[in-house]
């Protein structure tokens, strides 16, 4: 059977079901794409081929057994490698944790096995999610597949270019401050960032715990509805858990794809626009916009006037939090050990594994942490960022008062080549001006792609008050069935 590479993941689930395809058949094919593509792309950090057709094959037994199957049983899934995954390697991109292979699952891991959902491997990202280009990583950069030559997005740059070279119809992301909704705008998929705690964090390798939320890629709005209410849900082992049940997204999904957002209260957000975003992205973004009004929806400008310091907040609080959390990585429980030689002391070995272990972008922002969580400097530094972020959360409920939704571009630039911003942190923290504020409040959002700029593709962003996701896709859902699929126009390079 050929073109399996090709369907949607509610096709190739429905084509397991009806016995048209096996799972085995579907899993080979996605393999197959792999290696045909990967070394080019380098989405994958480790392809765990003899562990995805076993999967893959227990899905058949059971639907020859008769065993009902959920709805995306049989369907690959590429898996970020910040996710821990018992018995296969997780390295969250770092060196200090090369060849470590967990005794556990995550929840969101169990969660997919249990839905027959067939992992193909771990994803390249930014080493411990601290970047927005997947350069970072200890082994080496992934590829746009719109262009070899730029970057995918970051952290979760791996789990975006997987799914927008065919190389798997899912995947799964995190987002701390854009590192789903940004990847996903510049490689023309879909990806949402959930409301803090609707996904759980257990077995995620924390960056910043107050700001850490995994969520699904795919290349519909639908898929990535599918996938959402797979992976959400109360955990009662992830103390930040939602105690709620799962929003209803895949129904809000279908419901947008209809095309009617009458009564729809849309709000573009003033201050995510404008000087220093790219033409071609703003020229798509308006006319994204435009869509949505002609679907119904009734379009109105909302100010956010504290979400002009989200960026500065959010260098001080991940950063902080970064710091507490890398403390774990001590020489000592798991992971690289430098220069043990039953001579030096704990400290010098602990001093000499951070140091071989640890890329420059985490080294940059364990000092910044540190610092700012320093005696004498935490009002000052960490303090006043979290009393930002209040009056960003504000900001979202004001706003949210006059629309039911807000709209921005995912990023104010398109895909940018790889290395152009290495040397100038700054100017690679920019990327995430737009996510960042939702990133800071909690609030759910989602990026869609809305056409093209320079031939690469531009996202939009809807975000929505807490534990409101399903506005994100319904929404979404609508300007998706509007506009002109974006990856019908991928280059030559990654086509089917």
């Amino acid at each position: 059977m050929t073109g399996l590479t090709d369907r949607t993941a509610a096709d190739l689930a429905a084509l397991v079901a009806s016995g048209e395809a096996s799972a085995v058949e579907v899993a080979q094919a996605h393999l197959d794409r792999i290696e045909a593509v990967d070394g080019a792309v380098h989405a994958f950090l480790h392809v765990d081929t003899e562990g995805a057709l076993a999967a893959a094959r227990a899905v058949d037994e059971r639907r020859a057994a008769g065993d009902e199957l959920g709805p995306l049983a049989g369907v690959p899934l590429a898996m970020k490698d910040v996710v821990v995954t018992q018995g296969l390697p997780t390295t969250s991109g770092s060196k200090i944790l090369e060849g470590w292979r967990p005794p556990y699952d995550a929840t969101i891991t169990t969660r997919i096995k249990q839905a027959g959902i067939v992992m193909l491997g771990k994803t390249n990202m930014d080493e411990f999610a601290m970047g927005s280009s997947t350069e970072n990583s200890a082994y080496g950069p992934t590829h746009n597949p719109w262009d070899l030559s730029r970057i995918p997005g970051g952290s979760s740059g791996g789990s975006s270019a997987a799914v927008a070279a065919f190389e798997a119809p899912l995947s799964i992301g995190t987002d701390t401050g854009g590192s789903i909704r940004q990847p996903a705008a510049v490689t023309g998929i879909v990806g949402h960032k959930p409301t803090y705690g609707a996904v759980s964090r257990y077995g995620l390798i924390a960056f910043s715990s107050s700001l850490d939320q995994a969520g699904p890629f795919a290349r519909t709005v639908l898929d990535t509805a599918l996938l959402h209410e797979v992976i959400a849900g109360h955990d009662p082992c992830d103390s930040t858990s939602i105690r709620q049940p799962v929003r209803p997204v895949v129904a809000a999904a279908r419901e947008g794809a209809r095309g009617d957002l009458t009564g729809v209260r849309i709000g573009v957000v003033k201050e995510l626009g404008g000087e220093g975003y790219q033409p071609g992205v703003l020229a798509s973004f308006e006319a994204a916009v435009e869509t949505l009004r002609g679907l119904g929806a009734t379009v109105v400008e909302v100010s956010c006037p504290h979400f002009e310091y989200a960026l500065a907040a959010y260098d001080l609080i991940a950063p902080s939090e970064c710091s507490s959390n890398r403390a774990r990585f001590d020489a000592v429980r798991y992971g690289l050990r430098v220069g043990d030689d039953g001579e030096r002391s704990l400290e010098d070995v602990m001093s000499l594994t951070r140091e071989a272990g640890f890329g420059p972008e985490v080294k940059r922002r364990i000092m910044i942490g540190t610092y700012a969580l320093s005696s004498g400097y935490y009002d000052a530094y960490y303090g006043q960022a979290q009393k930002v972020r209040t009056l960003i959360a504000r900001d979202f409920g004001a706003a949210f008062e006059k629309a039911d939704v807000l709209v921005s571009p995912t990023s104010p630039f398109v895909a940018f080549g790889i290395g152009e911003r290495v040397a100038d942190p700054m100017a690679m923290y920019v990327n995430d001006l737009c996510t960042l504020p939702a990133s800071l409040a909690g609030t759910p959002a989602i990026s869609v792609p809305c056409g093209l700029s320079e031939g690469l593709p531009v996202g939009l962003q809807v975000m929505a008050p807490a534990q409101a996701d399903e506005r994100c896709y319904r929404v979404g859902a609508a300007l998706e069935a509007a506009v002109e699929p974006v990856l019908a126009r991928i280059p030559e390079l990654v086509t089917r």
